[in-house]
């Protein structure tokens, strides 16, 4: 079955950085859209970021953009997110999401699966 676990979050102070990754497995990684979102105390979850298939298409949320860098490593099944510059609003649940295609996808309900989340704490 398809599963991804996401790692790399933690407590940062404001102004700091973060790389979350997501590992995956059960799936065709290399046709595979992946997808960042993440869910803020109190309010609903939200895209941040995705690269399509092949890395060459990617898009971010305007309240990250300019501050995080999305990548993958097919060989490895991994997709990465590289946030720098983080700032108390950026705290949340990042969720790693798949699409068994190949078009950069952004809406949340074109995801067929889930990680469990990996939180993100920003301190001022």
């Amino acid at each position: 079955q398809v599963q991804l676990v996401e790692s790399g979050g933690g407590l940062v102070q404001a102004g700091g950085s973060l790389r979350l990754s997501c590992a995956a497995s059960g799936l065709t990684f290399s046709t595979s859209t992946m997808g960042w979102f993440r869910r803020a105390p109190g309010q609903e979850r939200e895209f941040v970021a995705v690269i399509n298939n092949s890395g060459g298409v990617t898009y971010y949320a305007n309240s990250v953009k300019g501050r995080s860098t999305i990548s993958r490593d097919n060989a490895k099944k991994a997709v990465y997110l590289q946030m720098s510059n983080l700032k108390p609003e950026d705290t949340a649940v990042y969720y790693c999401a798949v699409w068994r295609g190949m078009m950069a996808v952004t809406i949340e309900a074109d995801y067929e699966y889930w990680g469990q989340g990996t939180q993100v704490t920003v301190s001022s």
